[in-house]
């Protein structure tokens, strides 16, 4: 049975609003009939990410995002996708890098809120000195008392 357009159009939509509204099993679903059509980057990334979300296929995952960013390296969803599954991996770093980048290709306001929710940290008051040194810690508390930072 095949899809026109406006259905592919209209399963990958509503996946992206289901995945926004937090039900990823329906978002899975979703991609997975888009992407029987449309074997494109971004849908393999979002359908990548529904996975490693629900079925917690991870290795997979990055994979999967990293060739769909090889493949369309300026489309700041796909970084987007990444980030997100390098976070239920649990390597924050790794995640806001990949954000960052996506961020450079445009405003992305899911990316935005990613790293919102991240609660991103200012830079230590000394930087030649590691964020766990007392001097830094005491610094950082003194200056934001004072509302200098």
């Amino acid at each position: 049975m095949n899809m026109s357009i406006m259905e592919l159009a209209n399963h990958f939509d509503a996946g992206i609003s289901e995945l926004d509204a937090g039900n990823a099993k329906l978002a899975l679903s979703l991609f997975e009939q888009a992407a029987a059509e449309d074997n494109s980057p971004l849908v393999r990334s979002y359908l990548a990410y529904c996975r490693a979300k629900t079925k917690g296929m991870f290795r997979d995952a990055v994979a999967i995002c990293m060739e769909a960013r090889r493949e369309e390296p300026k489309n700041s969803d796909i970084y987007l996708n990444l980030g997100r599954v390098h976070l239920l991996t649990g390597n924050r770093k790794q995640a806001i890098q990949v954000f960052r980048l996506g961020l450079r290709l445009g405003r992305n306001s899911r990316i935005i809120s990613e790293l919102t929710a991240l609660g991103l940290r200012k830079e230590p008051p000394l930087p030649f000195l590691q964020r766990s040194n007392p001097v830094n810690k005491m610094l950082g508390k003194l200056m934001t008392k004072l509302w200098l930072r």
